[in-house]
């Protein structure tokens, strides 16, 4: 039975995605691709114009995967700090779950790809910062913290802990997972860096 165009592009990027789950792969080109699929070039480029094209669909599957809990968690939860832990928690799940993503949102697989792919990356990183922001000014306004905090260096320092177990996650050959830490380090990062912003100031 023949596949539907929306299904076979579906196969085409969940393909890709196993092949970037290999760290120390080869560089991946249309026709390994096409190899494991076991179809042509062509047949590839009747459902995407060409490898950035496929890479988009991942970045967008990635936005759209991340995004949708994200927005459900700040409709959901009302509580700023509670917030934070949950999309931290998201963030690393995810790349826990999707080991070749990893490689997408650290940029690794997007190595000597189109340079807008990186650009997308980045924006997507962005937004995420943005959220862990938001959140933060939610805290403020319960009293969690003080209303001067620098939400924006705070936001900066949560995503960059976020980027780096995923750079150690990918970096250990996903042998080191993102999650193996998290209930120990969440207080922590509570302690050495919340905290700063509270109207206690202390741990």
């Amino acid at each position: 039975m023949a596949t539907k165009p929306g299904e076979r592009r579906l196969q085409i990027l969940q393909t890709l995605a196993e092949m970037l789950e290999t760290p120390k792969g080869e560089k991946i080109t249309t026709a390994a691709l096409a190899t494991r699929l076991d179809c042509s070039e062509a047949a590839l480029y009747r459902h995407f114009a060409s490898k950035a094209q496929m890479f988009e669909g991942l970045i967008e599957f990635i936005e759209q995967s991340l995004f949708g809990v994200i927005n459900q968690i700040t409709s959901e939860e009302s509580d700023g700090i509670r917030q934070l832990e949950l999309i931290l928690g998201l963030l690393l799940r995810f790349a826990q779950k999707n080991r070749g993503m990893t490689r997408v949102l650290i940029g690794d697989a997007l190595v000597g790809e189109n340079e807008r792919l990186q650009a997308r990356i980045n924006a997507l990183l962005d937004k995420v910062e943005a959220a862990l922001k938001q959140a933060l000014r939610i805290a403020a306004t319960q009293q969690d913290f003080k209303p001067d905090a620098d939400f924006g260096a705070l936001a900066n320092l949560l995503r960059c802990y976020v980027v780096g177990r995923w750079e150690q996650y990918a970096r250990s050959g996903f042998a080191r997972e993102p999650l193996a830490q998290w209930p120990q380090q969440w207080p922590m990062l509570g302690c050495a860096g919340l905290a700063q912003a509270s109207p206690g100031g202390g741990c």
